[in-house]
Parts: C-alpha cells; sequence; structure tokens
C-alpha cells in the first residue's frame, strides 16, 4: 500500500470506521513540500509526522497504525517518528523487526505487530524479543503469497503457489502454536487476498481473529492515489496481473501495464535512484532492474506508461469506486 497508497486520508476514513487505520511510511516525501531534492530521509520524517496529525483529525478516536518496513534504509526514524506523533501500533515487515522493542522502549503503549509469512520466522522474533527485550508482539499479521499485492512474503517464485505457504496451512499453525507454546493472547491477523465478508470468516475459522485488506481500500474514494491509479485497478482483469522479480531481490505483483510488460521482456529504462531508500536494492548496487521508489511513485501519481502499479490477484473485483464506510458494511452486514 505503499508509496502514498495508504496514506492520511484512507487511514484516517479506516479508522473512523472503527478499523485500523494504516499509513505506510515509506516514500511519503515523494510530494512534500519540505522534500527539496537532497533532503530526502529528513523530509519522509516530516511527511510521517504531518500524516499521522491529518489521519488524527479525521479520526480522533480511532486506532491509527504505521507500516514500517525493515528493508528501508531509515527503519530507524520511521518507527521513531511514528512514536514520536503519537501511533498506536507500528506494524512492521519486509524483514525481520528483531530491534522494534528496542526502538520503541520509550513508547511501552504502542502495540507491536510483526509480519510473517511463516511459523519459522516468527520463532526467531518471538525468541529475541522475549530474551532480549521481554516482550511478546501484540499480535501478528500473517501474510502470505498466494494472494496478496505487492512485495511478497517469499523469496522465490516457486514459494509463491507453494501450498504449504497458503493462509490455509500457516495461520491454524501459528494460532496453535500462540495458543499451546507462548500461551499468551496475541492475535493473528490474517492477510493476503481477502476481500469480504466471506473470506473473514473464513480466515475466523482458520484461527484468526482479524484481517488486513489492501487492494479493495486502496480502489477506495478516500484512497490516497490518483484516480488514474484507481482507474488502473478497475480496467484489470485476472489475466493483467503478474509475478515481477522486484529490484529487492524478491517476487512482487502487480498490473502488467507498459511499464511492467517491458520489463518482463527484459527492456526497461530507469528514473535515478532517488535516495539509497533501501538496504537491499539491485537497480543501485548493480544498476539491474529499475528504482523501485521512482516506479511506485509514479504509479501512485498514475503514469500508465512508467508507474508499477501494485495489487492483489483480486484486483478485478474492483469495479467501482467505494467509500470506506461501504466496504466496512459489507464485512460486517450486522454491524460491528
Amino acid at each position: 500500500m505503499g508509496v502514498k497508497i495508504s496514506g492520511a486520508k484512507l487511514a484516517g476514513a479506516v479508522a473512523k470506521a472503527g478499523g485500523v487505520g494504516t499509513i505506510a511510511s515509506v516514500g511519503l516525501a515523494c510530494d512534500s513540500p519540505h522534500y527539496t531534492g537532497g533532503n530526502y530521509f529528513e523530509a519522509n520524517c516530516k511527511a510521517l509526522g504531518e500524516a499521522l496529525k491529518e489521519a488524527r483529525e479525521i479520526a480522533p478516536l480511532g486506532v491509527i497504525a504505521v507500516n514500517c518496513m525493515v528493508a528501508l534504509t531509515d527503519f530507524v526514524d520511521h518507527v521513531r517518528t511514528a512514536c514520536e506523533n503519537g501511533v498506536d501500533a507500528i506494524i512492521s515487515g519486509a524483514g525481520l523487526p528483531l530491534n522494534l522493542p528496542e526502538l520503541t522502549k520509550e513508547f511501552p503503549d504502542v502495540a507491536l505487530l510483526p509480519i510473517v509469512s511463516s511459523l519459522r520466522a516468527l520463532k526467531i522474533i518471538v525468541k529475541k524479543w522475549s530474551r532480549s527485550y521481554d516482550r511478546l508482539p501484540d499480535a501478528v499479521v500473517v501474510e502470505t503469497p498466494l494472494h496478496a499485492g505487492g512485495h511478497l512474503g517469499a523469496t522465490k517464485m516457486s514459494q509463491v503457489t507453494d501450498p504449504d505457504f497458503s493462509l490455509e496451512a500457516v495461520v491454524p499453525e501459528i494460532a496453535a502454536y500462540i495458543r499451546d507454546e507462548i500461551k499468551v493472547d496475541i492475535p493473528v491477523i490474517a492477510a493476503g487476498g481477502i476481500w469480504d465478508h466471506k473470506d473473514m470468516m473464513h480466515a475466523f475459522d482458520l484461527g484468526a481473529r482479524g484481517v488486513q485488506v489492501g487492494t479493495r481500500f486502496a480502489c477506495s474514494e478516500e484512497g490516497d492515489a490518483s484516480p488514474r491509479f484507481k482507474q488502473a485497478y478497475l480496467d484489470a482483469t485476472e489475466e493483467d496481473v503478474v509475478l515481477i522479480k522486484s529490484p529487492v531481490g524478491i517476487p512482487g505483483r502487480a498490473i502488467k501495464n507498459p511499464f511492467v510488460a517491458r520489463y518482463l521482456e527484459g527492456d526497461v529504462e530507469s528514473k535515478p535512484c532517488i535516495a539509497n531508500c533501501l538496504s537491499h536494492c539491485s537497480y543501485r548496487n548493480e544498476r539491474k532492474a529499475f528504482c523501485i521508489a521512482q516506479a511506485l511513485v509514479d504509479g501512485y501519481q498514475g503514469d500508465w506508461e512508467h508507474g508499477l502499479f501494485f495489487c492483489g490477484d483480486n484486483v478485478h473485483r474492483c469495479t467501482r469506486i467505494e467509500k470506506v464506510k461501504e466496504i466496512f458494511a459489507d464485512f460486517f452486514p450486522s454491524g460491528m
């Protein structure tokens, strides 16, 4: 949901409706007045603080979270900025957030939610957090690659469709581990391909107690992306959704627009690197692939020819621009 697909407006609307409104911290500087071209990291933190303030104005009593990617060069600054600006929860993936309790120790009321795609990853986090910080996750987001959008929790293309990495396999396994071995009340939140009430109830049957939704909210009226970005979702068919190898080095799921088509054919030009924003990037290190930050910014702004439009494989189900409250009504037909 980055760059800026889930920003202040969407997070505020979701929080106001009773969900956990989540701001993606990556790339917020891209259209910030604070960004002058050479101060990307500083400008991004200022933009994150302002986004949290804006979301809080929309939903004064709502729950606001920030998704901070471990793979970001300035991950530490994102976490601290979020905490200093009153965030309720930090959701963290794209790597194992092994030092997250240390970074947030001055803010004990901020909930910590790691994102994992396997039981093995959760065990590593639990072992580190409990031994080093006497802390356990407040909840766990289980995101598996079979249907999810954007960067997927898999290192190989073959893992994307591997049944062992499906929600049906991983959620029950993690729920059982929490119940039988940790023996502490840690909710499991299922993510990846969740579209409606039926999907949510299926996740609950697997052992989850919450769900995370991306693609459907990205195409909402309150979604922060440009109208052209949302139109790309409305126009997409099942056949338009493809897997690519991201410059980050892992699979990603996106709409096959002209930019992605050229990339898959081995013929793509990239705009210059923005700011060395990733700790691992094949474009920065080897000039392979493309600057993913630039491509995602172009996507957010609606540049169909040059942008990267990440999406879940259920994007074809986006047939109209919905309001956030309509999406909630579909998930909770009997009310919350």
